[in-house]
């Protein structure tokens, strides 16, 4: 089959993807982007899943708006629509206890100290202002080629903070937190699940989890104080705005192009073949959207270096987290805080008892290793509608989501998930139920996606919503350059992080435009 020209081809039209094509398009070079899927988005889309309720807007895989730079959002010339959670947390209890987290801070202390103690409250701020010292330090590297640990520490952290800084990139997260002084292993708990494990391989004594809790804490969008925002319309609407852009500067967007092979010869990539057969050349390069796995697929291992790929090799893992979509009637009632104060705005984390708590993270960590499903694994429960009625049916149907971690991604035992997720689904509801009575009553749908489900709906290896885990910090994550002169990955697995972030979208495209400055010369 006959085929086209570009100077440059990216592979998929996820964040990541989007951003590169913007960035050569206003440089003048002809790009054409090819996506496999009917959709643009990648894991960034909102979608109408239910059935039952098909003008109800829901965001199914990425879900929260944080850690984008905003210099980067300046720089690709576009403009989000973010809305700030105020209250951004909730932890409901069983026993009567709650913690609303927000800008109220003289109502979050009366609630830490009538709920908590003073020295939690301490801890609290103690924590949220080391971190606030992190997060300037460290922002100015995302947008560079990545260095060591420890060399960007001595470059960007400041001298007091330069161990805490490694310590945090490399031991467990529950390391670092210990440093405050909680003296609640519940809120310990809220704050290492949240952010330390959350779509990561790992649990509450696994190094690198540190890293994974510093990257959730590095949210500078204007006016977020630090937390994450809702995007208006569902995060669809961010990659909707970056396709926009990328078309308005010239870019071709092909969807329902799927590449079967990219194109090398002479360790040279000269463009991709696409499963129609037709070929797509590329003057200048390629670079890949796609998780580093299924790009290895595409090129053939045997076409990159047996160090390239050990390396590879050492980063794949399997997802472990599930996202149950929910479609519902009404919002839920807590039993701590049944009166409506802002609490299903917010990040809702449920956790187990705080007698014991830890034990129970370690022990659901513990059962997902085994390929055993846990009885209560940590939930952080979000309701979207809640922020952003743009997405409410006329029902005034709510949309939401339970984010589930940890689950495996095979069953052990001879089990499928094809066999245990309705059953497991009902299990999550119940949990819900213990802090808000009657909830699985007011759920009329769900839209399911365990771990194979997410590597078959957006297409990621082995349903990892991250590519890599976050645990691998800076240069210990994929290369932007591959050992393929020409192939580039912009993936989620580069630096610095999987999350809707765009950096590796930019800095893949930094190091293309100045290997084509080079080649000039």
């Amino acid at each position: 089959m006959s085929g086209s020209e570009a100077d440059f081809v990216v592979i998929g039209a996820g964040h990541n993807g989007l951003v590169s094509a913007i960035l050569l398009a206003r440089e003048g070079f002809k790009v054409t982007v090819v996506e496999e899927q009917g959709v643009i988005g990648g894991c960034v889309r909102t979608e109408y899943p239910f059935k039952t309720a098909p003008k109800l807007g829901c965001s199914t895989g990425a879900y929260l708006l944080g850690l984008m730079p905003p210099e980067l959002i300046k720089k690709l010339g576009v403009e989000l629509p973010v809305l700030r959670r105020d209250p951004h947390y909730f932890l409901p209890t069983t026993d009567g206890r709650y913690l609303l987290f927000g800008s109220d801070q003289k109502e979050m202390h009366r609630q830490f100290v009538s709920f908590f103690s003073e020295q939690d409250w301490q801890a609290h701020c103690r924590l949220q202002e080391e971190l606030t010292a992190l997060r300037d330090d460290i922002a100015p590297s995302w947008l560079r080629p990545p260095m060591s640990v420890e060399q960007t520490a001595e470059i960007f952290v400041r001298p007091s903070l330069r161990q805490v800084f490694i310590d945090l990139c490399r031991k467990p997260a529950s390391v670092y937190l210990e440093r405050f002084g909680f003296k609640s292993d519940l809120l310990k708990a809220m704050y290492a699940v949240t952010d330390g494990f959350s779509g990561l391989y790992g649990g509450w004594d696994t190094p690198g989890t540190g890293h994974n809790f510093l990257v959730h804490n590095m949210c500078r969008l204007p006016n977020a104080d630090g937390t994450w925002m809702v995007m208006r319309g569902g995060m669809g609407t961010v990659t909707k705005t970056f396709a926009e852009r990328a078309q308005q500067l010239g870019a071709k967007i092909r969807l329902n192009a799927k590449v079967d092979q990219i194109i090398v010869e002479a360790g040279v990539c000269r463009g991709v073949r696409l499963a129609n057969g037709e070929t797509v050349l590329a003057r200048h390069g390629v670079l890949s959207n796609a998780d580093p796995f299924r790009m290895r697929d595409l090129v053939g291992r045997a076409k990159l270096t047996d160090e390239y790929n050990t390396k590879l090799d050492g980063l794949l893992k399997p997802g472990s987290t599930m996202k149950v979509n929910l479609c519902m009637k009404a919002l839920p009632k807590f039993t701590c805080l049944p009166n409506a104060q802002g609490q299903h705005n917010g990040t809702i984390h449920l956790l187990p008892p705080e007698k014991d708590v830890i034990q129970s993270v370690r022990a659901a960590f513990d059962d997902i290793q085994k390929g055993k499903l846990s009885d209560f694994p940590t939930i952080e429960w979000y309701i979207h509608t809640s922020i952003d009625p743009s997405l409410t049916d006329p029902e005034g149907r709510h949309s939401g989501a339970l984010f589930v971690q940890w689950v495996p991604y095979e069953l052990s035992g001879g089990k499928t998930w094809e066999q245990e997720e309705a059953a497991y689904v009902k299990r999550l509801l119940q949990i819900c139920d213990r802090f808000a009575p009657g909830f699985s009553d007011l759920v009329q749908e769900t839209f399911v996606l365990t771990p194979p489900k997410i590597e078959k709906h957006f297409g990621v290896t082995k349903g990892h919503i991250h590519h890599v885990d976050n645990g691998f910090a800076f240069a210990d994550r994929l290369p932007y350059r591959t050992p393929v002169r020409g192939l580039y990955s912009c993936s989620a697995g580069t630096h610095p992080a999987g999350s809707v972030i765009g950096c590796g979208g930019h800095n893949a495209t930094m190091a293309a435009l100045e290997d084509v400055k080079l080649s000039k010369l």
